[in-house]
């Protein structure tokens, strides 16, 4: 799966803190108040999340979705080889986390490991809109694994997701599909790789914690590809090694992206993604939403940046609070 930037957008915004001793060597590049940068870079990372997208359904019509997952994952580890090899300059595997990394690759893989095999049975505009309920999950998930408070208009927003989503669906009607609940299981799975995001962050770089997730995955599904082979053509590997790349590169544009602007401010430009994938699936292979998808992905947009929203009045508070502490 190519996750939702605006599910990501509010667990990179908040350091936890860091042992002072590594603070000023693993600090993140300071952020700067350049909006319209940030919004370029959203949009610039939809188009490369969105291909990524239409090319895995594209493919899921010729080979397992374990294989394709296996292809994406091998070409994401190979990208940061670099970060990998001892005795590079590069060098980022260094860690005391081993655990909570390979728990955050384990839970990548599972995103997009069901994300593909739903392409394979929904049109890809259903799929995709259904995923973006990632940050209803990484709402519930944050209470048990962050101990953080959530109110009573931040569930409100989440209702409406989960309304939005019963809408798309339609469960106990003829158009419901069983293989809709693969996009959920994926959402699912992205909000806890987030949530062990959050519980890293300030403390691992990121190209530690990518390296980390794409060697994990490469090596769960390498066991596991052998099972499901199909001899792929010269073609088909070209399309899977496209598919780890623009995943790649779009979700690293996210995290510049987020830099330069508020989660608020940028999140509704990455819905923008929905709109590729509408336009590419209809090109490509003669979908075109119906109603139903449409007003329940307007429940879901309006849920995600109501909830975008009420994160960055939670930040604000909190760094008042930071600047008021006689520790801080």
């Amino acid at each position: 799966m190519t996750p939702p930037p605006a599910a990501a957008a509010r667990l990179d915004v908040i350091s936890m803190p860091v042992p002072e001793k590594n603070q000023a060597a693993r600090r993140a590049p300071a952020r700067v108040d350049h909006p319209f940068k940030g919004i370029a870079l959203v949009l610039l990372s939809t188009v490369f999340l969105g291909c990524s997208d239409v090319t895995a359904k594209y493919l899921s019509s010729s080979l397992p979705s374990i294989e394709i997952t296996w292809i994406r994952f091998l070409t994401f580890a190979l990208m940061f080889l670099p970060v990998m090899v001892p005795g590079s300059p590069l060098f980022a595997m260094r860690t005391e986390r081993l655990g909570l990394h390979v728990m955050r690759g384990t839970a990548l893989l599972g995103s997009s490991l069901f994300f593909i095999t739903g392409l394979g049975f929904l049109p890809i505009a259903e799929a995709s809109a259904t995923a973006f309920v990632s940050p209803l999950f990484v709402t519930a998930l944050s209470i048990i694994f962050l101990s953080e408070k959530v109110g009573l208009r931040r569930w409100i927003a989440t209702a409406i997701g989960l309304v939005g989503v019963m809408i798309i669906l339609r469960p106990g009607s003829s158009a419901f599909h069983a293989a809709a609940f693969f996009p959920i299981v994926s959402a699912f799975c992205w909000a806890a790789a987030l949530i062990l995001t959050r519980m890293m962050s300030g403390r691992e770089a990121v190209a530690t914690t990518m390296a980390y997730s794409a060697l994990t995955g490469a090596a769960i599904l390498t066991v596991m590809v052998p099972f499901v082979w199909v001899t792929p053509s010269w073609s088909a590997i070209g399309f899977g090694i496209l598919i780890g790349v623009a995943s790649t590169v779009g979700q690293w544009i996210v995290v510049l992206a987020y830099r330069y602007g508020d989660a608020s401010v940028l999140a509704p430009f990455s819905y923008t993604q929905l709109l590729w994938v509408s336009i590419l699936g209809f090109f490509l292979f003669g979908e075109l939403p119906d109603v139903w998808t449409i007003i329940g992905t307007a429940f879901i947009v309006a849920s995600g940046l109501y909830i975008a929203h009420r994160e960055r009045i939670r930040r604000a508070q909190l760094l008042v609070l930071e600047e008021r502490s006689p520790n801080a």
